[in-house]
């Protein structure tokens, strides 16, 4: 039995969240959304230090310093600072009622916006952008995404990416697709009134949430002799240890091996979840390999939507029907592998898929062209 002493420090005032709910439900109190309660963490002798952020590391001294200027020596470390949502840098961006979603707080100010006549304006049309329009689109006048491609989630492929932005225009959510922000204009109180687009066009704005990307929290580091990519992720290796022996790192900021062999960075929620748990393993000399399947889901207007796997696809072939939006899509590499699957309202065929592939199996596309699902029965 462990008897050392374990410290969580987090830089947010609230205890650990379920962060992902907060894109699906911004009026959720903190703690609605708590992972677990102070009782846990006193129970099994965690130390929670909240609203305190660590700004430097020493693997030399094996120290960290606190904003406090307080000091703290550690035996074994795992970070995992996550990412902070980035604002595209054009003029206005600064006003009031421009936003970005990653905090409990973000999500309730946003919340506490919407009325019947809010004009709400999201920019990104990732996960993020997605949801925030499922959400404020049931308490806002009038939700319109714009987005730089085609269609939204580019990922599924366009097929997939057209359906399920007519799903969305049938729940009243505008498009302004090919598009982009280039200016905020703000009023007299310094707050957000409308948007110029890249092709002159002015739409009017109340509330603007930018789902456009994030930055890694490592700049603290930077000093530290952990190896930091440009990008401002960390290479891992399967046991979740970077070049520094006892320095661990997990969740966004991790560029750790997955099922290909290849190492990637990827800001997913159940990922960091897994991260968590081997690290905590192999930091207590239990040794734990990574099996890691990239894996997304969302639930939006009732409709189940997941993708598991990596890489670019040549050729998409899905079963089902996209106008009923039940659906199963193989995503087809270069050797005629299967790389990776989408499903909306099929599942549990994409967690399958992800267990087959943990289980160092494949499946190429002379499998799927007899029997698309014949493969299932072959995990173990």
């Amino acid at each position: 039995e462990f008897t050392g002493r374990i410290l969580l420090i987090s830089n947010e005032s609230s205890l650990p969240y379920d962060r992902p709910k907060l894109s699906k439900v911004m009026d959720a109190k903190p703690e609605a959304v708590h992972l677990r309660t102070q009782q846990f963490y006193d129970d099994n002798h965690i130390e929670v230090m909240t609203g305190n952020s660590v700004t430097s590391l020493d693997s030399k001294s094996k120290e960290i310093s606190l904003g406090n200027g307080t000091k703290i020596k550690f035996d074994k470390i795992y970070i995992a600072t996550g990412s902070t949502a980035r604002k595209v840098s054009i003029p206005g961006a600064n006003l009031k009622n421009v936003f970005v979603l990653r905090s409990i707080k973000d999500a309730n100010e946003i919340n506490a916006e919407m009325n019947e006549t809010c004009h709400v304006v999201i920019l990104g049309v990732s996960f993020i952008g997605m949801e925030a329009a499922a959400f404020c689109v049931k308490k806002a006048a009038k939700v319109t995404v714009i987005g730089r491609d085609k269609f939204p989630l580019r990922a599924f492929g366009n097929e997939i990416g057209e359906r399920i932005m007519k799903f969305f225009e049938e729940q009243k959510v505008e498009f302004l697709m090919m598009n982009g922000v280039k200016e905020c204009v703000g009023n007299a109180n310094g707050s957000i009134e409308s948007v110029v687009l890249n092709d002159g066009s002015k739409l009017k704005a109340d509330v603007l949430i930018m789902g456009t990307g994030t930055t890694l929290n490592t700049e603290f580091l930077k000093d530290s002799g952990i190896m930091i990519n440009q990008n401002g992720s960390i290479d891992t290796d399967e046991h979740l240890q970077s070049n520094i022996p006892d320095v661990f790192v997990g969740g966004d900021i991790a560029n750790s091996p997955i099922y290909t062999g290849n190492r990637e960075t990827i800001g997913h929620y159940g990922l960091a979840q897994l991260h968590g748990k081997v690290a905590a393993l192999n930091m207590c000399g239990k040794e734990e390999k990574l099996k890691v399947v990239p894996y997304f889901w969302t639930m939006v207007f009732g409709r189940s939507i997941r993708y598991a796997g990596s890489g670019k696809a040549k050729e998409v072939k899905i079963e089902g029907s996209l106008e009923e939006m039940k659906f199963v899509a193989y995503y087809i590499g270069d050797d005629d592998k299967v790389i990776a699957i989408s499903s909306c309202n099929r599942d549990p065929i994409v967690s399958q898929f992800a267990e087959y592939m943990t289980q160092g199996k494949s499946i190429y596309k002379k499998d799927i062209e007899s029997n698309p699902f014949g493969w299932v029965q072959n995990i173990h």
